[in-house]
């Protein structure tokens, strides 16, 4: 795609930024929310024409790379010092909230396989990715992977505005709220947001919960083909569950992990460090606007209530399982 169709949309994301930065100095709030919320404003209020629609679509670019910078910010000792409890929590509630979703949409509500695990992937390890990788093992119809993609965006809409409420209110110190969004909520762009709403802290451990989350994409993905050739439901070949787990596997935790290496061998000077923050705060704000206008009304509106009472029963139990352990360990 050229450059002259995406330069449009992306001015629109570089003054979203701006607008979001001038608003949060001058009236409070995070900035980082307001971005959101004017991308929000843009895709239902306003829409979006076909020529910004290019160049906006690009947020998820910016998201990648924002969080392949954060890498430089951080430092490996810190996080290997808490890593075992944190790597038992993300892998006990991912497998909790897959099993019980599935349970629960097969055996209680009556819903479809295929749509079941759809459902039970998106809420389990990354949102809408996690649907469109396990749709093609599994050879789900549209419809199904429609209604699975709009409950994991329902859900994404929701948590960004009750996290950062329910974070305040109980006080949760950065560690406990980072880790708690991280393992909980769904989508990448949103578990980001909202860290980083609460602190620079909780920005950071809920970035690196959730890469590790992600990360699990194949395990999930691999497993799916696994039973649903056995069941003669998929004709997904060894050759093809790879190459549809590698389109979707988020390639921006290689250059996150490799930063963060760099940076716990002291590659990055503190003026670096500093400059690679400012970077990465920008690229984040360029991102939520974007991601704001993903978030359509009549999308959320067509959502069947069945999938949604599913996925909300389980997260409801993971969620308020997660932060217990959480609460206890921190």
């Amino acid at each position: 795609m050229s450059a002259r169709r995406l330069l449009p949309g992306i001015a629109v994301l570089c003054l979203g930024a701006l607008l979001a930065r001038g608003i949060a100095d001058l009236a409070g709030p995070n900035h980082l929310l307001v971005a959101i919320a004017l991308g929000f404003v843009l895709g239902n209020v306003v829409g979006v024409p076909d020529r910004l629609a290019p160049g906006i679509a690009t947020h998820k670019l910016w998201l990648g790379a924002g969080i392949v910078l954060l890498g430089a910010s951080l430092s490996l000792e810190a996080v290997l010092e808490v890593g075992g409890p944190v790597l038992a929590v993300v892998v006990g509630v991912t497998g909790l909230t897959l099993v019980l979703v599935e349970v629960l949409a097969r055996n209680v509500f009556g819903l479809a396989n295929r749509l079941s695990s759809l459902l039970a992937a998106g809420a389990s390890i990354c949102g809408v990715s996690a649907v469109v990788a396990v749709a093609g093992i599994v050879r789900a119809r549209e419809g199904q992977i429609a209604y699975a993609a709009a409950t994991v965006l329902l859900f994404d809409a929701i948590t960004i505005v009750v996290y950062p409420i329910v974070g305040e209110l109980l006080g949760l110190s950065g560690i406990v709220f980072g880790i708690w969004a991280g393992v909980s909520m769904f989508s990448t762009g949103p578990v980001v947001a909202v860290g980083f709403a609460h602190s620079d802290v909780a920005g950071q451990w809920a970035t690196m919960t959730k890469l590790t989350r992600n990360a699990l994409i194949g395990v999930v993905v691999l497993a799916y083909a696994s039973y649903y050739a056995r069941s003669g439901s998929s004709s997904a070949s060894d050759g093809r569950s790879l190459g549809l787990l590698w389109a979707e596997f988020p390639k921006f935790v290689l250059g996150f992990l490799a930063l963060a290496v760099l940076s716990s061998l002291g590659a990055f000077s503190p003026d670096q460090q500093a400059s690679i923050e400012n970077a990465y705060g920008w690229l984040f704000l360029l991102a939520f606007v974007g991601l704001g206008t993903e978030i359509r009304l009549a999308t959320l509106r067509n959502t069947g209530s069945t999938p949604v009472v599913v996925v909300l029963v389980a997260f409801l139990v993971a969620s308020a399982l997660s932060l217990g352990v959480l609460t206890v360990l921190f």
